[in-house]
């Protein structure tokens, strides 16, 4: 009763006229900015700051929090279209959604990624309203051993599901960790991989490797195959679902939520690990899972819904902790403090138009968006009816423009260019990008998690055993590298079986010749 109280509350003071023009404005901002790779929820967030600096607090942080599950549920847009994700949340909506696309089925791919985030953003907020108290206590057990074997977990889940060759999902995977380590190290000062090239002093941005990787690595394959690359077909079919896709995307996005918003609440995994580990679970889980990677719609619905609902679930860590869970919560939490105010276990209390003011506008901000976003996706669709000379030098003025707006560093713009070379050699070798991405993107996070769990043990290694949520998941890890080994060897038992079984004559066919 408390709970529907407050919220009671907060509605009151989401509904002014005010809040509610502040909730549009920022769920519109997130959106845009969130489909232009190159400028992220953290971007857009920085962007609204001065502005929010003269507003009451409580219109503010409702405004930056749709700034900021906007730039997520709009992120999808460009992974779907142009496969260059801007986002490191949307990466996963590449895999499927670009191939849809490809397929003539844009509209679709659009529409069950706007369905599935808008129900993981209600199924977060619903979380965060429910049960936000009690896990963050449950995020307050999570130290740096279990951190590192979360990353761990995340990294060998999206390795085992790399097709049939496991071998290069693990080189890939241990290519990208490789990247993240580039720069030099925060504790030592020591210079890695970097070559002497002081660009390479901070490491490589994550934009610069997607983009490559992915936008890039297009551009040559439709150079190299004649405009043919893309496999796109003239006609883009409806965005209407038909009975069976509702069904085929309602299991995934279920699941897909909750394990998001759980995800979520864990302070430094956010949405891109969320996102990663619902898209391996569900390929997992699906009896048609050979054919994520080639247009499947489940491989839209499970990581978009994910995605959204970390988003929201990343506030619980936030508000009731003061902790911020990613990059974009941290620069949220610095403008809560410049306001005035200051988050944690007493804002519920001491504050509480602040907390269910939020809740409730973010329920407001779901059906915004979702009815800001289907209305335009036909128009968003017809970009795949651009004449190829016309899209590829779009596709590569997006990419530059997103890595030199950036940094403005021309050296960055090699590396892009560099990345792209290396994104087309791993499709014309078979070598799967999901991992590079992943172990790019979680790299930095286990170093860091292993060193202070070894700092805090003293250099034990045992720690990450000894404790059981680490444990646990460390198992699981190997459980998912394992079976598919295990199934490999069965099958290769299996066919050996069948080699060495003699076959049986086939039986005479009678003469059924009609003679003349």
């Amino acid at each position: 009763m408390d709970a529907l109280n407050g919220l009671i509350d907060g509605f009151g003071v989401a509904f002014t006229p005010a809040n509610l023009l502040y909730v549009f404005l920022g769920v519109l901002m997130g959106t845009v900015i969130g489909m232009l790779p190159g400028l992220g929820p953290i971007s857009a967030i920085s962007l609204m700051i001065p502005i929010a600096f003269t507003m009451d607090p409580v219109s503010a942080i409702i405004m930056l929090a749709g700034v900021y599950y906007g730039a997520i549920f709009g992120g999808s847009t460009s992974s779907i279209l142009l496969n260059a994700p801007g986002v490191a949340g949307t990466v996963a909506t590449s895999f499927d959604g670009y191939p849809m696309a490809r397929q003539g089925k844009a509209g679709k791919a659009l529409a069950v990624a706007a369905i599935a985030s808008f129900v993981g953003g209600t199924a977060g907020v619903i979380g965060l309203m429910l049960i936000a108290p009690s896990l963050s206590a449950v995020a307050v057990s999570f130290g740096p051993a279990e951190y590192f074997s979360l990353m761990v977990l995340g990294l060998t889940a999206v390795v085992s599901l790399s097709g049939n060759n496991l071998t290069k999902g693990l080189i890939s995977g241990t290519v990208g960790v490789m990247i993240a380590l580039i720069g030099i190290d925060s504790q030592t000062s020591t210079q890695r991989f970097t070559f002497g090239q002081i660009e390479l002093f901070e490491g490589v941005e994550f934009l610069i490797v997607a983009l490559g990787v992915f936008a890039l690595a297009e551009v040559f394959v439709m150079l190299v195959n004649g405009g043919k690359g893309s496999g796109r077909e003239g006609t883009i079919t409806t965005l209407r679902l038909n009975r069976r896709e509702l069904k085929d995307m309602s299991g995934p996005t279920g699941r897909g939520s909750v394990l998001g918003f759980f995800i979520g609440v864990l302070p430094g995994a956010g949405a891109t690990v969320a996102s990663f580990l619902s898209y391996s679970f569900e390929k997992r889980l699906a009896k048609d899972g050979k054919t994520f990677g080639k247009g499947n719609i489940k491989g839209v619905a499970a990581p978009e819904s994910a995605n959204n609902a970390a988003a929201v679930g990343s506030f619980v860590p936030l508000l009731t902790l003061g902790v911020p869970g990613s990059g974009t919560t941290a620069v949220l939490l610095g403008a809560l403090l410049v306001l005035g105010v200051q988050p944690g276990p007493l804002l519920m209390t001491e504050n509480p138009d602040m907390f269910w003011g939020v809740v409730a506008s973010m329920y407001i901000g779901n059906i915004v968006l979702l009815i800001l976003n289907l209305p335009l996706i036909p128009l968003f669709a017809k970009v795949l009816k651009t004449p190829q000379k016309l899209l590829l030098p779009l596709v590569v003025v997006f990419c530059v423009v997103g890595v030199y707006g950036q940094s403005f560093s021309v050296f960055d713009l090699w590396l892009l260019v560099a990345f792209g070379v290396v994104g087309f050699l791993m499709r014309a070798n078979d070598f799967p990008a999901a991992p590079l991405i992943l172990g790019l993107i979680l790299g930095g996070l286990m170093e860091k998690s292993m060193r202070q769990a070894l700092l805090i043990s003293s250099g034990d290694f045992s720690a990450f055993v000894t404790k059981p949520i680490s444990a646990a998941l460390l198992a699981v890890a190997v459980l998912s590298m394992t079976a598919p080994l295990f199934g490999a060897w069965r099958r290769r038992r299996k066919a050996g079986r069948a080699a060495t079984t003699p076959t049986p004559a086939p039986a005479q066919a009678p003469d059924e010749r009609i003679d003349a």
